[in-house]
């Protein structure tokens, strides 16, 4: 076994940890500003009205920041499929959020706004899984997500699965 072989795997499992690190990161910020901008909207319209423009401001800049900080993408190659993904994720996070506002009114109609807050912010947190494993496949750049999508009929492999293949230190040496 030599010391590249040894190296890879360390160097997977660091990558794994930052990017959730950040991926959390991120998911706190974007949570803070979807519970600021969901209690201001709510004040003035009904829950599911405030739920979904608070999700729609939030999932762009959400998508944005992670494609930027969480798996290291930069420039425009990929940036409409990337936030197409994002699109879905949002789709995903009403879908929960929606689902559990009408719960919470058929379990409890006379509940509290402070009661919705944190039943949207745990919905928000499952929503939050779901959107990881769908920015992880598509913005990780992971040889072994894309294998099947990025290799030609021919069998050999792209210029982007070979890059990814790279570290991050040997993607950005000169």
């Amino acid at each position: 076994m030599t010391a590249q072989t040894l190296r890879n795997p360390l160097a997977s499992h660091r990558d794994g940890v930052r990017q959730i690190t950040r991926f959390a990161a991120i998911g706190v910020a974007s949570t803070l500003a979807y519970v600021a901008l969901y209690a201001a909207l709510r004040s003035v319209s009904p829950a599911g009205v405030a739920n979904a423009f608070a999700l729609v401001a939030t999932a762009v800049a959400n998508t944005a920041a992670n494609r930027r900080f969480t798996f290291e993408v930069r420039g425009r190659d990929g940036l409409a499929r990337d936030h197409v993904t994002g699109l879905i994720a949002f789709g995903a996070a009403l879908a929960i959020t929606s689902a559990s506002l009408a719960i919470l009114q058929q379990a409890a109609p006379q509940h509290g706004r402070m009661t919705e807050v944190v039943v949207l912010v745990a919905a928000n947190a499952a929503a939050t899984l779901v959107r990881f494993l769908l920015l992880r496949l598509r913005l990780a750049r992971d040889p072994s997500a894309w294998r099947a999508i990025d290799r030609p009929r021919d069998g050999r492999m792209s210029t982007r699965s070979r890059l990814a293949t790279l570290s991050q230190s040997e993607r950005t040496r000169g």
